[in-house]
């Protein structure tokens, strides 16, 4: 019997790599662009096994308000910064929900840092899809499990990318573990706090930072800063905000960042 056709959206560096796994598993693809009308596309295919929401931070609330009913039960969503918020308030009610922990660069293999945990209904999927592309990952037990560990993956990519502002260019998370751990420290204590306003409850900090700088061990050479740094210090200076959290290293940051342009 013939597979259901996999739906992609947004066809990026790291979609690529799932779209290669699915093609290896024998499914038949079918990619959309961002710029693509999601209506249109849901009526040429109305029960796929599969959509993969591949869209930046920036673009995935308004790709999941667009979503066609027929296709909410079988989404993934794997953005960074991503939190139950971004999918409770939507028609999507249990989505599958990958942390992604290895990297795409243009012209570059993949390159692994921890393994990703997966949850959801299609999370064998996506498991079996990663380990055709011998890309390690793990089924998560339960929503507490996925909680934690997306807010793990924020509090790396935000301390990382936002230290990597205050810091030469260039500089390495094994460089910030090792030589920065004050400011380290400082960043993600803020970062925690942030993230604890997002998610309604408080979680087990030294865990969460444990974590983080086991990610840290998993690829020493990764550089700190990537190009939305800058968009993600300013996206956590207008949560603390909300949030009435104070961020003082933050804010710092931010104003040294302002000096220089």
């Amino acid at each position: 019997m013939p597979k259901k056709t996999i739906v992609s959206i947004g066809q990026g560096e790291i979609s690529g790599v799932f779209n290669r796994g699915f093609l290896k598993l024998g499914y038949p693809l079918f990619p959309i662009l961002r710029s693509d009308s999601l209506s249109e596309m849901g009526a040429q295919i109305d029960d796929p096994e599969l959509v993969l929401v591949a869209v930046g931070e920036a673009d995935i609330h308004n790709v999941i308000a667009n979503l066609p009913a027929s296709w909410c039960d079988r989404t993934v969503l794997l953005q960074n910064e991503l939190l139950p918020k971004d999918w409770e308030s939507s028609h999507l009610k249990s989505p599958t929900i990958i942390s992604v922990w290895f990297e795409k660069k243009r012209g570059q293999e993949y390159k692994v840092i921890v393994p990703s945990p997966v949850y959801g209904p299609k999370a064998a999927l996506i498991h079996d899809t990663l380990a055709r592309l011998d890309i390690p990952s793990w089924i998560v037990a339960n929503d507490e499990v996925l909680l934690f560990e997306l807010v793990r993956k924020n509090l790396y990519i935000l301390t990382s990318n936002i230290a990597g502002l205050a810091l030469p260019e260039g500089t390495t998370v094994g460089e910030l573990f090792t030589q920065h751990q004050q400011l380290q420290q400082a960043i993600s204590s803020e970062i925690l706090e942030i993230q604890y306003f997002l998610i309604g409850k408080r979680l087990d900090s030294t865990a969460l930072i444990n974590s983080m700088e086991q990610a840290f061990k998993g690829d020493l050479k990764h550089k700190c800063k990537g190009r939305s740094a800058p968009e993600r210090l300013g996206r956590a200076l207008l949560l603390a905000k909300r949030a009435s959290v104070a961020t003082p290293t933050l804010k710092n940051i931010a104003d040294a960042l302002s000096e220089t342009h």
